[in-house]
C-alpha cells in the first residue's frame, strides 16, 4: 500500500542472519531506483569488515548504503541512535525520489522504528561490571532466572544465554525499579514511516545451519581472525566492550587470550551463530506484520521486486 498523505513509505528486508538478505537487497536495487540503509548492529562500526559480512567500497559506491562505518569500534550504539539515524536517512532517500530499503537482521531496531522506542535509562558502566563479574562466576543462565523474578515478560523473549539482554534488562529495573517489559509498552512510533516488512526465512533450520557454516569459512579465508588481531592490537578495546560483543568477534577474542583453543572458538562462533539466527526467527515468528519469503526459492529476487513494487502503489 502507497503511503499516505505526509507520510514516507519505506521496505524493510529482514530476516535471519545468513539468509542472503544483502545479495537479495542488491538484485533489487538492479531493478528498482533505490538506497540501502543498513539495519544491522555491528555494520556501524568501522573496520569490522570481514566479520560482519559488511558490503564491500565498491558495491557501496555502485548502490548508495547509509549508517555502514559511522562510529569507531570503541564507542557504543543504541537503537534510540538508530531510529534517529534511520530516520533522517529515510527521509533524505524518500526526498530524492528513491525508495528507502531498511535492510538488516536487528529486530530491536526494526521495532524501535516501526513502533517505538520507551524511554529507557542509559548504559551504567558501573551496573554493567558487577553484572558482567556475577556472570563470569554463577552463569548468565542464573542471572535470567533472576530476571525472571523481577520481570518475567522480559525473560520469557530473551534465551537464558543471551548476556547483552539479560544485562540490559537487570540493568533498566535496577536503575528504575521498574520492569523493561513495562517500560517499553510505553514507546510511541515514528508516526510518519510507513514500514512493509519482508521476511527472508529458511526452509528450515539444517539449510541455515549450513549456510552459517560455510559463510563462516568464506570468512576465515578472508582473513577474520586477522581481523580481531588488528582490532585486540589497539589496547583501547576489551572483551566488554560493545562491539567486540558482536557475535564472532568475542569467541576469536576469547581464542587470542587463550581461553580456548581454535577447534573450541569455532564451535562456539557456530553455536552463537545458529542461537542468533534462533532468536531472530523467534522474533518474526511474533511479528504478524511481516511478509514472509522462503530463502533459496526459485525466482526469489523477482517475487520481491513485484512486492517492492506494489508496496509502494505501483503495478507488479
Amino acid at each position: 500500500m502507497a503511503a499516505g498523505a505526509g507520510r514516507i513509505s519505506c521496505i524493510c528486508l529482514t530476516g535471519p542472519t545468513a539468509t542472503g538478505k544483502t545479495d537479495l537487497a542488491l538484485e533489487i536495487a538492479g531493478e528498482l531506483p533505490l538506497e540501502i540503509v543498513s539495519m544491522d548492529s555491528a555494520l556501524v562500526y568501522r573496520d569490522m569488515d570481514i566479520g560482519t559480512a559488511k558490503p564491500s567500497i565498491a558495491i557501496r559506491e555502485q548502490i548508495p548504503h547509509f549508517l555502514i562505518d559511522i562510529l569507531d569500534a570503541a564507542e557504543a550504539y543504541s537503537a534510540g541512535r538508530f531510529v534517529a539515524d534511520a530516520s533522517r536517512e529515510v527521509r533524505a532517500i524518500a526526498d530524492r525520489g528513491k525508495i528507502p530499503l531498511l535492510v538488516g537482521g536487528t529486530h530491536l531496531y526494526l521495532r524501535a522504528l516501526r513502533d517505538g522506542l520507551a524511554d529507557l535509562p542509559k548504559a551504567d558502566p558501573g551496573i554493567r561490571r558487577r553484572l558482567d563479574d556475577e556472570a563470569a562466576a554463577v552463569g548468565w543462565p542464573a542471572l535470567h532466572l533472576r530476571l525472571a523474578e523481577h520481570d518475567p515478560d522480559a525473560a520469557g523473549r530473551i534465551s537464558p544465554s543471551d548476556g547483552q539482554r539479560i544485562q540490559r534488562a537487570l540493568e533498566v529495573h535496577e536503575i528504575t525499579g521498574v520492569a523493561l517489559s513495562v517500560l517499553q509498552k510505553q514507546s510511541a512510533p515514528v508516526h510518519d514511516l510507513d514500514i512493509t516488512t519482508i521476511a527472508i526465512v529458511p526452509p528450515d533450520r539444517a539449510s541455515l545451519a549450513d549456510r552459517i557454516e560455510r559463510r563462516f569459512d568464506a570468512m576465515l579465508a578472508a582473513g577474520f581472525v586477522e581481523e580481531v588481531e588488528r582490532l585486540r592490537s589497539r589496547g583501547d578495546l576489551d572483551a566488554a566492550t560493545p562491539s567486540m560483543r558482536a557475535v564472532g568477534y568475542r569467541q576469536i577474542w576469547a581464542h587470542l587470550e587463550g581461553d580456548c583453543d581454535w577447534e573450541t572458538a569455532r564451535s562456539k562462533v557456530l553455536a552463537a551463530t545458529r542461537q542468533l539466527a534462533k532468536r531472530q526467527l523467534t522474533s518474526l515468528r511474533s511479528d504478524t506484520t511481516a511478509i514472509r519469503f522462503t530463502m533459496g526459492e526459485p525466482g526469489l529476487g523477482a517475487r520481491l521486486i513485484a512486492r517492492v513494487q506494489s508496496a509502494r502503489g505501483r503495478p507488479a
